[in-house]
């Protein structure tokens, strides 16, 4: 079986694999392990079938309970569903925000959306919602033991959320920090057709440019992003192992058993 980088999905956008990559005492993440992915509400019948037949047994749902009422998952027949809301209430990211309500908030700085993406990506390293969301996270990944059987997680947009719980993963596997934000930025080449058309649309609406800059900023991603949550990481909680173990709970026997499962 070949392995890809990006899923075939028809119905979904920004499905990925993150196999292959380098770890830095000279391991690999296997393949049909861990998927990052957008939303699951889109997948056709074939869709289901194909992540079914590629090992999806676990299918870990990052939204609020607004975005997942709105936009139900059509979970692969045999994946269990777990729903671990990063955020308490409503979607954070604004990844499933109207336009109205964007209108309202980013029309009239343009380093408004930059400035609020770096906020959110600091809530999602401290806020108590979102570290219990990524502990269960781990749960998860340590219970999928079976060869070829993959984790899915995923949010709305699969970038911000998602983002974090790959950079986490990854992180506890030992991957090459700047393997990871590559891995992290690939997000841009899949979604920017979209972007770009979300753009032409806001400017024949009538819209700012202003506005145009804000919603780009809020529909990429940005090493500046990731670069905040680091920061914090850091800074609050001694480093990305520190922060693994002492906030995420996870012993040096936790992660021993995370590589073995997820490692070549």
């Amino acid at each position: 079986m070949t392995n890809n980088r990006n899923l075939n999905v028809t119905g979904g956008l920004n499905f990925r694999e993150l196999g292959g990559y380098p770890t830095l005492d000279n391991q690999t993440v296997k393949w049909h392990k861990l998927l990052r992915t957008a939303g699951l509400a889109g997948l056709t019948p074939e869709d289901q079938q194909h992540l079914s037949q590629y090992g999806v047994v676990a299918d870990v749902d990052f939204r609020s309970k607004d975005e997942q009422t709105m936009a139900p998952d059509r979970v692969p027949v045999g994946a269990t569903y777990h729903f671990l809301p990063v955020f308490p209430a409503d979607d954070q990211t604004d990844a499933s925000a109207t336009e109205v309500e964007l209108e309202q908030r980013f029309n009239g700085d343009d380093q408004a959306g930059y400035r609020h993406m770096v906020d959110v990506y600091q809530k999602m390293i401290t806020l108590p919602s979102a570290q219990a969301a990524y502990h269960d996270f781990f749960a998860t990944l340590s219970a999928n033991d079976t060869a070829q059987q993959s984790v899915l997680f995923h949010c709305t947009a699969g970038k911000d959320r998602t983002g974090i719980g790959a950079f986490l993963a990854l992180s506890a596997l030992n991957v090459d920090p700047q393997v990871i934000k590559t891995d992290y930025l690939l997000t841009n080449q899949n979604v920017m057709p979209k972007v770009e058309a979300q753009s032409d649309a806001a400017r024949r609406d009538g819209h700012t440019e202003t506005f145009v800059t804000n919603i780009r900023a809020l529909s990429t991603v940005n090493a500046d992003y990731l670069d905040a949550a680091i920061k914090v990481i850091n800074t609050q909680y001694g480093g990305v192992q520190d922060y693994l173990h002492d906030v995420l709970k996870l012993s040096r026997n936790d992660l021993n058993n995370l590589k073995q499962l997820y490692l070549d």
